[in-house]
């Protein structure tokens, strides 16, 4: 490698909540090349977080060793930690995907909960020169304290040690880049209560910013998501002895049609049938189909119930069809075929809820606006919301009746649900933040149950004797006229 040479530019190029979008990687990379071809200029490659999404089987089925095989080639300067790192891999399988990661992961707000040190593999900051500059880079992820803490790992607040590094190197550099996977809000806060901030660089709330976003000195940037876009950020070195360089270009490149890197698309490739070949592997064989329904009740989506009420030992289970992206067939269910049709990383979780709040929730599902709803987000990788599937309940109702008065008569374990009573139920994580069936977010003494997924408890489901057979038992009871 030949010596870097004093530049008097400074080329950032910067990728976020790429979610395991394999298809434009090759892409990136192809134009990440054009602009290290660029003449008199240095480059730093950094990525925001969540380029992992265990939803891609190529994920899925290399334990992350896939992007880490990407961010490799691609030949990333940096990278800091996405939710979608630091929560759907446990400790362990994280820091054996970074075992083979070549470069740094700067986040400063993890911590050991035993040992109150950082991760193994995660630097609090990081000073690096590229050309004539000097970098000091700044990097945190989103605090979801309760979730980490199941895990092992307490979540500091990114305010607090992004505010404790910026001053330690800001005396050391010609400019501080925070790598904030903190979302949008977070980043014009941060801007505007630390000083000392060159550049924001943001993620996990998908947001595309075309052009830098100036609070005071500080500008934030960010670009969008999926690989859709590509960030480029250009510095020039100030003509004052000690001025900081200056921001002379930013904006964001469209990942359009053209030449990709090969290695990379190789890569992807191998890994790709890798990951089928681990994913193939038999984990219970089924003597029927288990069709799905989204307005309607359906083995598969009671199914799903039962395992969540089995796993999380509730009174009743309340999830949605729309977790399950299709029928699950006779015969030997592999790995791959769980993962295919239920791949959101989504938790289990047990809770309090109101008997009203469970009813009015009910209500929700019988209205086709409700179950057709598309929904993203907190881990939801389905099309639509779906309908309520139950277990531990029997409902009786009205489908001609006028909306949230269909309910004719809800049962639990034989008793009529009570509007002012508490109930032990078994639910999913996503609800907890008021998604989709937003009333189911009033639950109180949440446990939330980590690291298994929804298709983790399938699996244990469809190994359970006799499981298959109570699931075509109905719960949803449609009155007659």
């Amino acid at each position: 490698m030949l010596p870097e040479t004093d530049q008097e530019t400074l080329t950032v190029i910067y990728t976020n909540d790429l979610h395991s979008h394999f298809g434009a990687m090759g892409r990136i990379a192809g134009m990440i090349d054009e602009q290290r071809g660029i003449p008199d200029t240095s480059l730093l490659l950094l990525d925001i977080g969540d380029h992992m999404d265990r939803a891609a089987p190529e994920t899925e089925g290399t334990l992350g060793q896939a992007n880490v095989d990407i961010l490799n080639l691609t030949g990333y300067d940096a990278i800091t930690v996405g939710n979608n790192e630091g929560l759907t891999f446990t400790p362990d399988l994280l820091a054996q995907a970074y075992a083979g990661l070549l470069c740094p992961v700067v986040c400063g707000n993890l911590r050991d909960l035993a040992t109150g040190e950082l991760p193994k593999w995660a630097k609090e900051h990081l000073v690096l020169r590229r050309g004539g500059f000097t970098i000091g880079l700044v990097g945190a992820t989103a605090s979801y304290p309760d979730f980490y803490k199941l895990l092992g790992v307490e979540a500091l607040d990114p305010r607090i040690t992004i505010a404790a590094s910026v001053k330690r190197l800001r005396p050391q550099v010609d400019l501080v880049i925070v790598m904030s996977h903190l979302g949008l809000p977070m980043d014009k806060e941060l801007a505007e209560s630390i000083s000392g901030i060159d550049l924001i660089i943001g993620g996990h709330t998908h947001h595309l910013l075309e052009e830098p976003l100036w609070v005071g000195n500080t500008a934030i940037t960010a670009a969008g998501k999926f690989g859709q876009y590509l960030g480029r950020i250009v510095f020039r070195k100030s003509s004052a002895p000690a001025g900081r360089p200056m921001m002379v270009e930013g904006h964001c490149l469209p990942v359009r049609e053209g030449a990709a890197n090969e290695r990379i698309e190789k890569a992807i490739s191998i890994h790709k049938l890798g990951a089928k070949r681990r994913l193939d592997r038999t984990v219970a064989v089924n003597d029927r189909p288990l069709p799905i329904g989204y307005t309607e009740e359906s083995p598969f989506g009671n199914l799903l119930a039962q395992a969540v009420r089995r796993y999380t030992g509730a009174d009743l289970a309340i999830v949605n069809s729309g977790q399950l992206l299709m029928d699950l067939p006779a015969g030997e269910i592999s790995e791959g075929m769980l993962h295919e049709r239920c791949p959101s990383p989504i938790n289990p979780c047990r809770m309090r809820l109101k008997g009203k709040d469970i009813l009015y929730s009910l209500e929700q599902s019988l209205l086709d606006e409700t179950a057709n709803k598309a929904v993203y987000g907190y881990g939801f990788r389905g099309k639509v919301l779906g309908g309520i599937c139950v277990d531990g309940m029997e409902i009786r109702y009205e489908a001609d009746a006028e909306p949230f008065h269909k309910i004719i008569e809800a049962r639990v374990q034989g008793v009529p649900v009570e509007p002012d009573k508490d109930y032990l139920v078994g639910t999913l994580d996503m609800f907890t933040f008021g998604i989709g069936y937003e009333r189911l977010k009033n639950g109180t003494g949440t446990e939330y149950m980590l690291p298994d997924f929804l298709r983790d408890l399938l699996r244990m489901e469809l190994q359970t004797t006799g499981a298959v057979e109570t699931c075509f038992l109905p719960r949803w009871k449609k009155s007659a006229n």
